[in-house]
């Protein structure tokens, strides 16, 4: 099935709207992909978040994660917790600063984080494939203009 082209008029109310809900069914697909391997693991979708961004970044800190997740400390306690019980994250302090905790994935996380982000890749890489490269571009775009400066300083630490 051919999606409808967009509107010349794209500001428009139904275009907006259609915009909202395809951003979120799509991300909803997207994550959906390791939603059968989290639950084998008895982890869910922020495990999963916390996972990417510290193979990202190995030695990212605790307070660095908590910018890129936006979340609150208490939730993040727990899911770091729950990570570190199943021996798939390991935290050191910072040699600086030793109140610092550094976050790295053991072996075991390294694996898993490789499987959800392959999941997530094939899916993604297909609507590419699908889309088109300028498609890609334009739709990279649209997603930069949604960030906030701060995302976006966030998001270039990750180069």
């Amino acid at each position: 099935m051919t999606a409808p082209a967009a509107s010349a008029l794209f500001l428009r109310e139904a275009e907006v709207r259609r915009g909202i809900e395809l951003l979120a069914f799509g991300h909803a697909a997207l994550l959906r992909a390791g939603d059968e391997l989290l639950a084998e693991q008895g982890l869910g979708r922020a495990h999963a978040r916390a996972l990417y961004f510290i193979a990202r970044q190995p030695d990212l800190t605790v307070t660095q994660l908590l910018g890129f997740l936006g979340v609150t400390k208490q939730s993040l306690g727990r899911v770091l917790g729950e990570l570190g019980e199943r021996a798939l994250v390991e935290t050191r302090p910072g040699l600086q600063d030793r109140r610092q905790r550094l976050l790295q994935l053991t072996a075991a996380g390294q694996a898993l984080e490789g499987e959800l982000f392959e999941r997530m890749r094939s899916k993604l890489a297909g609507a590419y494939a699908s889309a088109g490269q300028g498609a890609v571009g334009g739709f990279w775009a649209v997603l930069d203009g949604l960030m906030s400066a701060e995302q976006k300083r966030l998001m270039a630490s990750l180069d």
